[in-house]
């Protein structure tokens, strides 16, 4: 096996091009916009709690404004900006999420019989899009498009880094058709099952039940330990026990499963290629650097994981862990064709290293922009002035 110990290269964040291109589309579609609609879309503080819930499933209560609201214009100008933050592939597999709401919203008028009303939260358009902070030059902001069965964050920092992380995207019915957004995922996911030899399998399978939803849930900021929940939120009819929810629990030091360095060279590769197909659902400048650090990192430091059924039609779980990196894929209600993935950033899930580094050197604000707005000698004797900084205080130390 290929020795992969060598010192892995820095990740940083850096992605100059990708970040104007955001600021750019994202001056535009503000601009479009209504006083009322620019108000709704923007909230002006990147402390605001509700930064931090970017839960996927369907509420009454979404911040920012729907493309239910945007004219033709406007909407082409939304998804430009969807656009600048995913590769082309990423791209194509949130318009087919999208659409696939058509798919669901005609099958819950039949199976369910919800008549109209279906269309009034099944629908291709029902996505929010929401501005954080202040999006400038220099500056530190974030935006996010999100609904049912796509979550999208975007936190930059300085004009300079990117977090691109918790991305989370869903799948009902699996396919829906031609649209199968997660189906290629899915196929490498039991094909590397598939490969593996009895006793790595038995390594692998860390429980027999799957979870209802992510174990890692919707928390901002992967902790030390994640517990899953009983159930899927809103979803009857699929639950698990206490006992279930410890086996099946993410520690981040100690993860569970079959380790990387007792695969083969192409049980390797292939866990690694399903990790980065999730991973390079980002803009390229971004994931490049996610590919070159997983490719390099020991292997001993991944992890791949499975729980539940070992067929598709079957309610099944896997997730793919490196000291960084994680990666979890639920597919247990309705019997393998409700997925749920999620893909995360250990330290930098919605920016979090990122901005306490950045607060704790420049402030909220940034150093260069206070320096052009306030005289540093504003009389003759006076000494150079010094910078108080806030520094918000959901941002804290893990």
């Amino acid at each position: 096996m290929t020795d992969h110990t060598t010192a892995l290269p820095p990740m940083n964040h850096e992605a100059p091009t990708t970040i104007k291109r955001m600021m750019f589309c994202t001056w535009a579609l503000l601009d479009s916009l209504s006083p009322d609609l620019r108000a709704q879309m923007h909230i002006p503080a990147m402390d605001d709690p509700r930064r931090l819930d970017w839960d996927f499933i369907p509420k009454p209560d979404r911040t920012g404004v729907p493309m239910t609201k945007l004219d033709h214009h406007q909407r082409v100008l939304a998804q430009s900006l969807l656009k600048s933050g995913l590769s082309l592939r990423g791209y194509s597999q949130a318009l087919a999420i999208m659409a696939t709401e058509n798919m669901l919203r005609e099958l819950e008028v039949v199976e369910r019989g919800f008549g109209v009303i279906a269309g009034e939260f099944r629908d291709p358009d029902a996505y929010w899009i929401t501005v954080f902070g202040r999006p400038g030059f220099e500056d530190t902001w974030g935006w996010r498009v999100i609904g049912h069965h796509l979550s999208l964050s975007f936190t930059i920092v300085a004009q300079r880094y990117l977090t691109i992380t918790p991305l989370a995207m869903g799948a009902q019915p699996m396919p829906a058709g031609v649209l199968d957004p997660l189906g290629r995922e899915r196929s490498m996911a039991f094909e590397i099952l598939e490969s593996f030899s009895p006793d790595l399998r038995a390594q692998a399978v860390i429980h027999d039940v799957a979870p209802a939803d992510y174990v890692t849930r919707q928390v901002p900021l992967v902790g030390a330990e994640e517990w899953p929940d009983h159930v899927d939120l809103g979803i009857a009819g699929y639950e698990t026990t206490d006992h279930d929810r410890e086996r099946l629990r993410f520690v981040k030091a100690a993860p569970s499963g079959v380790s990387g360095a007792d695969l083969d060279g192409s049980q390797l590769a292939a866990v690694r290629e399903l990790l980065l197909r999730y991973v390079e659902t980002g803009p390229e400048e971004i994931t490049r650097q996610y590919r070159e650090q997983v490719l390099a990192e020991d292997p001993a430091k991944l992890c791949f994981a499975w729980a539940g059924g070992v067929r598709p039609d079957t309610a099944h779980y896997y997730r793919i862990s490196t000291s960084g990196l994680l990666v979890e894929a639920d597919n247990a209600v309705a019997a393998g064709q409700h997925k749920h993935t999620v893909w995360r950033d250990l330290n930098n899930d919605l920016g979090h290293d990122l901005l306490l580094d950045h607060y704790a050197q420049h402030g909220a604000n940034g150093e260069h922009l206070q320096r052009r707005l306030v005289s540093n000698r504003p009389t003759e004797d006076a000494p150079a002035a010094t910078d108080s900084w806030y520094v918000p205080q959901v941002y804290k130390k893990h």
